[in-house]
């Protein structure tokens, strides 16, 4: 019955409204906690109570060893602790014992050898110091203070020994700078020098070079600083191509007035060095043409820049020849013609992937440029020809042509007074594909020369191939009766209006209306 009166008690099992979290527990458990007691100070005050209080203290201490030899903190503690009473031999006993359980500890031979500076015991201080650059020479920490304790106490030959003992183990850059900057205290320049050569024989990286030409552009001469740099750029070999190497020796050649040196430094980096580092040197080579340079040379600068931007965008895409043509217009403006012709050429190596004719038109006009190019610039006429011809190869005729390749050619033809050549241009155009703007054009030039005959003969061939075509009917027609030939005219007239399939019928009704009327032959027209 207890039980189910105690079960029916508990009425409400909703969740409370206000919950506690475990944190607020915590909380309010720390802070109703009483706080510790205070150990009560003791005031030491004669000689037996003291050594009580050292035998406490050191079992303390002898115990948590015991109980943990690694605990290196304790060791360190303990030492230290000796070190207040000023027992020094217990305080040493102390490290020697912590150096046995771990001699690699880095911390451990530090604060041992501060104890011993501390209180002025030198020689203790380099015994630790020479016993910890043995075991541990790789430590920087170690040889860094002790060759600085022994400049602080101005023993500058024992520094400069401990220095050269650290070199012989050949450590990174920033040993062998603190030790010249150790000589440069001192100004001992040549001294400094010689351990420049050394260092970068350990260490042949640029930087090290660098500051090597740096150092010698502050304390020796020009040729010195400049002999530094060559010897660089030879050793690093393909190393050396660094802009900021580059840079440094064109900015040394232009602080000694040295311009026309500097110059041919920026080119040959510019000229070496892989496009996609070179925008820092390009400034460079800009701001000191703008400097010292003539107005050619600004240009110069600027060209090549472009030039250097093009090659980068054409890298990714070589089909984007709009980046072509504006090549191509920037070497002509500069007026290097092998060097026009070398961009044609790569460009018109890079023929359209597809065979649409959208995406050739772009591509055709290289071909004109060029020809343009060699006619008008280069006034060279057998080039002119050769661009021409190979144009015309290049357009595969079977799925698509282009009228203005063919039309131009004839003409440049023409405007040699070469008449057989251009009629075998426009020979051979007919002959392969057809066009409506060829046979025009053709008979265009016909009619400026007068003979009729030969233009009757295209008009023939041009209905042959395109019997729809309405144009060439009127126009066929319109020549005759230019001509006088009416009667001719008429027939075509006829012929025209009975082909069976014609693009603008309207057109050439139209005409022939107009021309009866023109000739009084209203019925005729009526009908």
């Amino acid at each position: 019955g207890r039980g189910m009166s105690a079960m029916a008690r508990v009425k409400n099992k909703q969740p409370a409204p206000v919950q506690i979290t475990a944190e607020q527990i915590l909380r309010e458990a720390k802070e109703r906690q009483e706080a510790d007691p205070k150990p009560v100070p003791s005031k030491i005050t004669d000689a037996d109570e003291l050594a009580e209080y050292r035998l406490r203290k050191r079992k303390e201490f002898e115990d948590g060893i015991r109980r943990n030899r690694n605990a290196l903190p304790l060791w360190v503690k303990y030492a230290m602790w000796e070190e207040t009473q000023l027992e020094f031999d217990r305080a040493r006993s102390v490290w020697e014992r912590a150096l046995e359980v771990d001699h690699r500890n880095v911390t451990m031979w530090l604060k041992y050898a501060e104890m011993e500076m501390r209180h002025r015991n030198i020689n203790r201080a380099r015994n630790i110091w020479d016993r910890a650059v043995a075991i541990l020479p790789r430590v920087d920490q170690f040889w860094y203070k002790y060759a600085y304790m022994e400049e602080m106490l101005g023993n500058i030959a024992g520094a400069r020994q401990v220095f050269e003992r650290w070199m012989l183990w050949e450590p990174e850059d920033n040993a062998w700078t603190s030790f010249i900057k150790f000589e440069l205290r001192y100004e001992e320049i040549g001294r400094a020098r010689e351990l420049y050569e050394r260092m970068v024989t350990v260490i042949p990286k640029l930087e090290t070079w660098m500051r090597f030409a740096k150092f010698e552009g502050k304390y020796g001469k020009a040729e010195q600083a400049r002999g530094v740099f060559e010897r660089a750029v030879n050793e690093l070999g393909e190393y050396a191509m660094e802009p900021d190497l580059m840079i440094a020796f064109a900015k040394f050649e232009e602080k000694v007035q040295e311009f026309e040196r500097c110059r041919a430094i920026y080119k040959y980096a510019l000229d070496n060095i892989p496009k996609s580092k070179a925008s820092e040197l390009y400034a460079a080579f800009v701001a000191f043409e703008k400097q010292h340079g003539d107005r050619e040379g600004i240009e110069d600068v600027i060209v090549s820049k472009r030039r250097f931007q093009y090659e980068d965008d054409l890298k990714q895409n070589p089909f984007n020849y709009d980046i072509w043509f504006d090549y191509a217009r920037l070497e002509e403006q500069d007026g290097d013609a092998s060097k026009v012709r070398e961009v044609y050429e790569r460009a018109i190596a890079n023929k359209p992937p597809s065979l649409e004719k959208r995406a050739w038109r772009r591509y055709i006009y290289l071909w004109i440029y060029y020809a343009v190019f060699e006619e008008l610039r280069m006034g060279d006429e057998e080039r002119t020809r050769a661009v021409y011809r190979e144009a015309l190869k290049a357009v595969p005729h079977g799925s698509f042509t282009f009228s203005k390749l063919w039309v131009l050619a004839a003409s440049f033809e023409v405007r040699r007074k070469d008449l057989k050549a251009a009629r075998a241009v426009y020979g051979r155009a007919i002959g392969t594909v057809p066009r409506d703007k060829v046979f025009r054009s053709y008979v265009e030039l016909e009619l400026q020369l007068g003979n009729v005959d030969r233009v009757r003969t295209i008009y023939e061939k041009m209905l042959e191939c395109f019997p729809a075509n309405c144009r060439a009917w009127t126009s066929f027609a319109e020549l005759e009766q230019s001509l006088g030939e009416l009667d001719r005219a008429r027939a075509l007239f006829e012929l025209g209006v009975e082909q069976p399939l014609l693009d603008m019928p309207e057109v050439l009704w139209k005409a022939f209306i107009d021309f009866e009327i023109a000739e009084g032959e209203n019925d005729k027209a009526r009908a």
